[in-house]
């Protein structure tokens, strides 16, 4: 029998990042993690923009919502393996004591939700910051968790958020709501 993996990722709003990595950890993390969310100063809701995109991508969006890391702090939270922050706000802000000392790592990406411009640069940006949390969550899927030793494993997470997305050859098109080459 395999281990299951609970992960937390934290932004500040958790209102696009955080739920956008939440998202496709959940799909793509073969029942080997469950996802979870949260912000220091959750926004509240979702950001429409992010549940388009991750709509459009075929991602469940049913259990997504805005939420306290505070949630996570009592005796009923999920006690974590891993909690990863996404941006550069929650990195340095002083976090809760996670029970069972979680592995941590930071995979800052710029937030898109914080982008006051025209709909197309706004969009771009939605779906840049998704491809870079989707190619980090597939890294860190694809690392055989349980076969590493404690330092091992930090220094492969600390790269992992040091990865730059790679262009890719297609875009989204937020108007039809699918990705095309």
């Amino acid at each position: 029998m395999n281990k299951t993996y609970p992960v937390l990722f934290i932004c500040s709003g958790n209102s696009a990042r955080s739920i956008m990595a939440e998202a496709i950890l959940n799909q793509i993390g073969n029942d080997r993690f469950v996802a979870y969310s949260a912000g220091s100063h959750p926004a509240g809701k979702v950001h429409p923009m992010a549940l388009q995109l991750l709509q459009g991508l075929y991602h469940d969006t049913t259990s997504l919502r805005s939420k306290s890391w505070d949630e996570f702090t009592g005796t009923d939270a999920p006690r974590f393996d891993f909690v990863f922050t996404v941006c550069d706000k929650a990195a340095g802000e002083p976090c809760p004591v996670w029970p069972g000392q979680p592995m941590r790592a930071h995979w800052g990406v710029a937030d898109p939700a914080l982008l006051y411009a025209d709909q197309e640069r706004v969009q771009k940006l939605f779906f840049d910051t998704y491809l870079s949390l989707k190619r980090r969550i597939e890294l860190f899927c694809n690392l055989p968790v349980d076969k590493l030793d404690a330092i091992t494993l930090k220094h492969r997470l600390d790269t992992i958020g040091q990865t730059q997305m790679r262009p890719m050859p297609y875009h989204y098109n937020f108007d039809s709501e699918e990705a095309t080459s």
